[in-house]
């Protein structure tokens, strides 16, 4: 019995992604390790908790599992039945409970199982270790008892959660809690600390400062989240630093932790990618589409289709923008078209006329040729098609545009009042959004009275003036809204600009304006990276030994806090042609692997307490081309808007279920 970490390594050659090293850790360190002696012709079964399960499903398939010699999954907490020939792997949380449900299966004259070989997602407790080593029944068929410190999922070659959904509720609610919030941040800490015991990284840790207004003011627990949390991160590795061989000694990537107040305005406001789209428009249940299709039979019936990184129309083109995506797939069809001659047949018998998608895809279907691939490019069709529907039915354009100008400073409240009459039948949520925009902005705006009127004009519920006057709790305590320099200011000064009127454009750029919005956390990865993040703002609880990567004179100590508005001005980028070079050319560094990949940079994470929103995950694809630097994202949930907008509410809601409170 060996009681260790496993060896882990991204190794010195081929470059591995964040999700690579996740998925062959699970099947090559975890599963293959169990194919030891005379066991390795035999099957085996996997026995997993809740959580456990989720972790190995977001990174590996089925097929996978069943290829390393796996014929049944299990759960820890059903009755299974015994098979007393057959080894068992137990991938499991290192809590009394599983610990119980472990010893039971494996304890007495009649196991479950012939041998054990366990595997805990996080540290496990000397006590629990003591537990099991009393059993001396069970002790002869434990063949292994490792720590995999793997208790994260990796939801996106790029993207991780440590699966805490209500973490703005238990540490951002208006009644604090701290012995809750304290709990909320133990668990997250553990499962950031596991990501870096995975890649074996040593970080470079900094968070965001609690910014206090002057010596009187009391810190409240909301604003100290990111400090606490990195203490806590902190403590977990220097613990792997004395128990996992082959940690590093000096810092090897850096970790940024923020809180979701470090930008209110990246949740709400639409995002224009395919991928965003997709999940704020359509009701998709997570990653999974239903749709309706014709069988070979000729009659309808609903399909479900998930949208994840197998598939690759989906990976060409979920950071596109929407429109440059229905181009692409025009294309596709188009293509497909002219390739195919009995296809060139059909398109020879209409009148000359250039055919639209629809006609392509109609036509496409009907030809023996049909296949897989157009199946593929079929949906993302329709997927489209919907997606453009509902932007011209909700008029969607006029009202990204306003919350571009909000944003840019070229707009104010007297265009929302303006939009608010004129616009009477916008969709609820839609009207929300831009006044929580607004709120983002110039939170002054809704002090007393004026917020009120702002909210009857919107024809808004009571429970939506919930979700505006809770972002104040995502930055400093109430009472400094007041002040001119609260909260909202210190992070957002565009208020402080002329307002202008919106801009005048032709609907060939419509498109293509709707980019201007980036994500805060752009901006500061591209300090981290050049070396110029202050230190005052953003302190790090390591410093950093001088041969760090990425360290420089700039970013010094003593270095005077950086002032930045809330967003500069910039050129359109975003839906540039898909030749740029300006990082969004390339969904994800997996699909353009090539020699370059060796020279990658050292890993630059950001974790955001409180969600993150597709904006942030598109931003740090985009910065790992462009930096040639792996950029992951990580984070307590993933939330698009009508999540983010709903947990909003639930801050100050305490008699309220989530059913209550959907818009």
């Amino acid at each position: 019995m060996s009681y260790s970490d496993s060896d882990s390594s991204s190794g010195a050659g081929e470059y591995k992604y964040f999700k690579q090293i996740t998925r062959e850790r699970l099947l090559s360190e975890m599963l293959k390790s169990a194919k030891t002696g005379d066991s390795k012709s035999t099957w085996k079964v996997l026995i997993m908790d809740k959580l456990t399960v989720r972790i190995m499903s977001c990174a590996c398939k089925m097929a996978d599992i069943t290829q390393e010699g796996v014929s049944l999954v299990e759960d820890i907490y059903r009755r299974r039945q015994p098979l007393p020939s057959m080894d068992a792997i137990y991938f499991i949380q290192p809590t009394k409970e599983n610990v119980g449900m472990f010893l039971s299966d494996m304890a007495g004259r009649t196991p479950l199982y012939k041998k054990a070989y366990v595997f805990f997602s996080s540290p496990v407790s000397k006590e629990l270790v003591a537990h099991i080593k009393k059993d001396s029944t069970v002790l002869p068929r434990i063949s292994a008892l490792r720590e995999m410190n793997l208790e994260y999922f990796a939801i996106d070659s790029q993207g991780f959660l440590t699966d805490q959904e209500r973490a703005l509720e238990e540490l951002f609610g208006d009644e604090e809690n701290t012995r809750r919030g304290d709990a909320c941040l133990h668990v997250m800490a553990t499962r950031i600390a596991t990501v870096f015991a995975s890649l074996k990284e040593f970080p470079n840790v900094r968070y965001r400062a609690a910014k206090s207004l002057d010596t009187m003011t009391m810190t409240t627990f909301r604003d100290l989240i990111p400090t606490k949390l990195a203490a806590g991160v902190w403590n977990c590795l220097m613990k792997y630093k004395q128990t996992i061989k082959g940690f590093p000694e000096r810092e090897s990537c850096e970790l940024l932790i923020l809180d979701r107040s470090i930008d209110q305005i990246a949740p709400v406001i639409h995002e224009w990618t395919y991928d965003a789209m997709c999940h704020d428009l359509l009701n998709m249940e997570g990653n999974k589409y239903v749709y309706e299709a014709t069988n070979k039979e000729g009659k309808p019936e609903k399909k479900e289709v998930l949208l994840e990184e197998h598939d690759p129309i989906w990976l060409e083109l979920r950071h596109a923008h929407i429109a440059d995506a229905s181009e692409r797939l025009h294309e596709k069809m188009t293509n497909f078209v002219t390739k195919n001659k009995a296809a060139q047949i059909h398109h020879g018998s209409r009148d000359g006329s250039e055919l639209s998608t629809r006609e392509l895809q109609k036509m496409v279907q009907a030809l023996p040729q049909y296949s897989e691939q157009i199946d593929k490019i079929s949906l993302h069709v329709d997927i489209a098609g919907k997606i453009n529907r509902i932007i011209r039915e909700l008029e969607l354009r006029d009202i990204g545009q306003l919350e571009q100008d909000l944003v840019f400073g070229d707009a104010g409240t007297k265009d929302i009042i303006k939009f608010l009459t004129t616009k009477e039948d916008a969709t609820r949520e839609n009207k929300l959004r831009l006044l929580m925009i607004l709120a983002a902005i110039n939170p002054e705006k809704f002090e007393g009275e004026k917020g009120l009127n702002l909210m009857k004009l919107a024809k808004l519920q009571p429970d939506d003036m919930n979700a505006v006057s809770n972002m104040t709790l995502l930055g400093a305590s109430p009472e400094t809204k007041k002040s001119s320099a609260g909260s909202f200011s210190l992070k957002f000064d565009l208020h402080k600009k002329k307002k202008a009127t919106r801009k005048d454009r032709s609907d060939e750029q419509e498109p293509w304006q709707l980019s201007r919005f980036y994500p805060i956390i752009e901006e500061l990865i591209e300090k981290i990276s050049k070396g110029e993040l202050s230190k005052d703002d953003y302190p790090c609880m390591n410093d950093p030994s001088p041969t760090f990567h990425g360290s420089s004179k700039a970013s010094s100590i003593h270095e005077p806090p950086v002032a930045h508005s809330m967003r500069s001005r910039r050129t359109p980028t975003w839906a540039r042609p898909r030749q740029s070079d300006d990082g969004y050319s390339s969904d994800s560094v997996i699909r353009h692997a090539s020699s370059d990949l060796k020279k990658m940079g050292k890993r630059i994470f950001v974790f955001i307490v409180g969600g993150a929103t597709r904006s942030e995950l598109r931003a740090c694809h985009k910065l790992t081309t462009k930096l040639n630097r792996e950029v992951v994202l990580g984070s307590s949930s993933f939330d698009d808007p009508p999540q983010f907008i709903t947990k909003l509410k639930l801050l100050t809601a305490h008699e309220l279920s989530l059913d209550d409170l959907q818009i």
